[in-house]
């Protein structure tokens, strides 16, 4: 019975699915962004959020564990020295997936995954909007104040 076993087998023997999510892995670590299916990103970034995770400690026991699953020194060295720094303060959710649309080919669902620090047009979106002025509302928000001032003036009319 295969009760409790929710991941997504990808039609693969376990030795490939490991070896394919370990490279695609390596893949996102050095180039920050990839192209794949939909099933295939949703599968990587079960595998790939702990690992990337694990840099946040930067001790040998930590890199030893994450060289254990990518077996790549560049993407260790490139995950605990330039990512861990961008993803020090994030609680989690290190990767985003926007899907794309399907493939001409097989009609597969398509889609890129990326390091959710590395997106520069979003980064800049979000700075030029902190940077632009907040937007008004159509309520009035006025303060007392100044909805006590024509009162005043129209009761001070009245009584002469």
């Amino acid at each position: 019975m295969r009760h409790n076993k929710k991941f997504n087998h990808l039609s693969r023997k376990k030795a490939h699915r490991d070896a394919m999510l370990s490279n695609m892995t390596t893949s996102l670590i050095l180039h920050k962004r990839i192209f794949t299916t939909l099933a295939k990103a949703k599968a990587l970034r079960v595998y790939a959020e702990p690992i990337i995770n694990r840099a946040k400690d930067n001790t040998t026991a930590s890199r030893r564990v994450v060289f254990s699953y990518l077996q790549s020194k560049e993407a260790v060295t490139e995950l605990f020295t330039n990512i861990a720094a961008k993803i020090a303060d994030r609680p989690g959710g290190y990767t985003r997936i926007l899907k794309l649309g399907n493939r001409l080919g097989d009609n597969a669902k398509t889609c890129f995954i990326e390091l959710v620090d590395y997106n520069e047009a979003m980064l800049a979106a979000k700075a030029e909007e902190n940077n632009a002025k907040k937007k008004t509302t159509r309520r009035s928000r006025r303060s007392t104040k100044k909805a006590e001032a024509p009162v005043e003036e129209v009761k001070e009319t009245a009584a002469e």
